[in-house]
């Protein structure tokens, strides 16, 4: 239980300077737009690759074999590190590089936030959710897969990719039809 607590410590102080990471970025993105409007392409560009992601992820519900590739090589060099607490406070620190469509949208709208703290709390918060869905998930899928069989893998995943597709499309509207830089708060 103890390694537990440590490894959710490690992710919600992760994700929560993930998330002021991300603020912080946003705003340096937007000072450097009112001076080089050079930026507007990239931002733009930026936004349909995150549409492009949000759909392959809707469409295929799973992960692209590339991205398991990164976790499976991510977590085969974590293992060794999760003998001690500060490893496993690590580990979970470390938790926010994972591929996940959930993830990234909630990244994309901690970037939206007023500020460096306010993308931090977005992420805290979000860890915090997380970590009671990763406490319960679980025993509620062994439950759910044991039942009905109402339950596939895959839709989480189709409803993150849509989710962040669904982000991506809000920013380009935005952004291209009404020249409204979403940014800015």
């Amino acid at each position: 239980m103890y390694k537990r607590q440590v490894f959710h410590a490690g992710r919600v102080a992760g994700y929560a300077a993930a998330g002021a990471a991300a603020a912080a970025t946003m705003q340096g993105l937007v000072l450097a737009s009112v001076h080089l409007s050079a930026l507007r392409p990239a931002w733009v560009l930026l936004h349909v690759f995150v549409l492009a992601w949000g759909a392959l992820l809707a469409v295929s519900g799973r992960q692209p074999v590339w991205a398991h590739r990164v976790g499976r090589w991510a977590a085969a060099r974590l293992r060794p590190m999760t003998r001690s607490a500060f490893g496993v406070l690590a580990a979970g620190a470390l938790w926010v590089a994972m591929p996940c469509g959930l993830l990234y949208s909630a990244l994309m709208l901690a970037a939206l936030s007023n500020g460096v703290l306010e993308g931090a709390a977005v992420m805290a918060l979000f860890a915090l959710g997380g970590a009671v869905s990763l406490l319960v998930a679980p025993w509620l899928w062994q439950r759910l897969r044991s039942g009905a069989g109402l339950v596939s893998q895959q839709w989480g995943t189709r409803l993150a990719g849509a989710m962040l597709a669904a982000v991506a499309l809000q920013a380009l509207w935005m952004d291209l039809a009404h020249q409204i830089k979403i940014w800015c708060a």
